[in-house]
């Protein structure tokens, strides 16, 4: 009997997973979006900035981020400015490197600048080999 009390306790707690919501993005109020207006003529000026990125490139990124910075994880109580900066993913710029087999390095370095009110921080980055076939990290080198 305890068994089975157990067993029904579990399961129902592992159903507390799903209830879960799943990441959605932060939205401007309508007011502030509808002052947006998107270039969809560009100049010559414009173009030079303009930056393509295929879709495997830009789902390999997105993989790899969440796992070098996931969005649920915040910087401890009492952290440094730059241990706050640490963990904000916009402190980081991106390389990918295209590999053998439909391996994609996805490589994370500290944006120039970035994180420095403390002095210079040495490693910070990180190099994943992302699988683009199947959706996974094979390997990360820090």
């Amino acid at each position: 009997m305890k068994r089975v009390v157990w067993l029904v306790f579990c399961v129902g707690l592992s159903g507390c997973s799903l209830l879960q919501r799943p990441f959605r993005p932060v939205r401007a109020p309508p007011e502030e979006a509808a002052k947006v207006t998107f270039p969809f003529a560009l100049s010559e000026e414009e173009k030079q900035g303009l930056m393509r990125v295929p879709g495997p490139v830009a789902a390999a990124i997105e993989l790899a981020m969440d796992d070098f910075r996931p969005r649920d994880v915040k910087p401890h109580r009492g952290a440094t400015v730059d241990e706050v900066c640490m963990y904000q993913r916009e402190s980081f710029d991106v390389t990918t490197i295209p590999g053998p087999e439909g391996i994609l390095f996805v490589r994370f370095t500290l944006r120039p600048g970035a994180c420095e009110q403390e002095g210079a921080i040495n490693d910070a980055g990180a190099t994943y080999a992302v699988d683009t076939r199947g959706w996974r990290i094979l390997a990360v080198q820090h």
